[in-house]
């Protein structure tokens, strides 16, 4: 967050209260109640003994102003009808008036994938970024901004279907993911021979400490090749350069559960003291987006 205290009206535009709590618009009432506590411990004044009073102030604000609003919003079924009908309405008039491009790299990806892929890319990647939308507090717009452009995208894919189904829980769960089948050596060798080349750009780009090309080149690897550690450990240092402390974390932890003495991995572990205590997640992650002033958050931009 650019600021150290809310303006008036700055928690006015965020507008959508799923992005705001940091869940899909497919969630039930358990999901929206279960998210809410969670953001609620991270944001009471007892998680910031020892802060600045300025940090704790925003944190308070964050929770009464922003975060305890859009749960009012979320928590009967009623209301979270309303709130989806009005973001699927903001899709249609977005798609009438012309062709519009997702700015967010989540985003990008989500209309790339093909319609089998879909529910569970996106409920990766709004797992994933609300691990770190409120820590640090600065990261909470930025994290928003992708988190509201990524359910845009979302409805805008699915607007040909009556209705969006709630979940009382996301569909990434291990008991869910289905094992890769079987392919040819000769796929295989191809696939690790593509991933390489990512991992080998992305050292370059490390080296010329160029994060955010490092970061994408090394998401397409692990697309390609998901359980390869030095992969993980890689990304999770560069997004530990880019401030992105809870995506880092995450594929630290990552690299270490595919390969317990990655020496990477256990280097920046060490050093940083870091506690890597939470259950595995996703592999695939963003950047931040900065906004640009058009439409909500700048979400998309249009083509000239």
């Amino acid at each position: 967050m650019s600021q150290t205290s809310f303006s008036a009206d700055w928690p006015n535009q965020f507008s959508d209260p799923y992005a705001i709590l940091g869940l899909a618009v497919a969630a039930d009432d358990r999901r929206v109640l279960r998210r809410y506590r969670t953001v609620a411990k991270l944001l009471h004044p007892d998680g910031y003994v020892g802060a600045d009073a300025a940090t704790t102030a925003l944190a308070t604000q964050l929770l009464t102003r922003v975060v305890n609003p859009a749960y009012q919003r979320l928590k009967q079924e009623k209301e979270r009808a309303e709130t989806l009908a009005t973001l699927r309405f903001r899709v249609r008039r977005f798609n009438r008036e012309e062709p519009l491009l997702a700015q967010s790299v989540p985003a990008r990806q989500l209309l790339q994938k093909p319609s089998s892929e879909l529910e569970v890319f996106y409920e990766q990647m709004v797992a994933e970024l609300a691990e770190s939308q409120f820590q640090p507090l600065g990261q909470f717009e930025s994290v928003t901004q992708q988190l509201s452009e990524l359910n845009l995208v979302y409805l805008y894919l699915k607007m040909g279907e009556p209705m969006i189904r709630e979940k009382r829980a996301g569909i990434v769960a291990a008991s869910q993911v289905k094992p890769p089948p079987t392919v040819p050596i000769e796929t295989a060798q191809m696939v690790s021979t593509y991933s390489r080349r990512h991992y080998q750009r992305a050292i370059a780009y490390t080296q010329n400490a160029n994060w955010p090309q490092a970061i994408a080149e090394l998401r397409d690897a692990i697309r390609l090749e998901p359980n390869k550690a030095e992969y993980h450990s890689l990304l999770a240092k560069a997004y530990l350069m880019q401030n992105l402390m809870g995506m880092a974390k995450v594929h630290f932890r990552q690299a270490l559960k595919f390969n317990p003495k990655d020496p990477l991995a256990l280097d920046y572990v060490t050093r940083l003291k870091l506690v890597l205590d939470k259950p595995d997640r996703v592999t695939n992650v963003s950047t931040p987006v900065k906004s640009s002033g058009n439409g909500l958050f700048g979400l998309f931009s249009r083509k000239s």
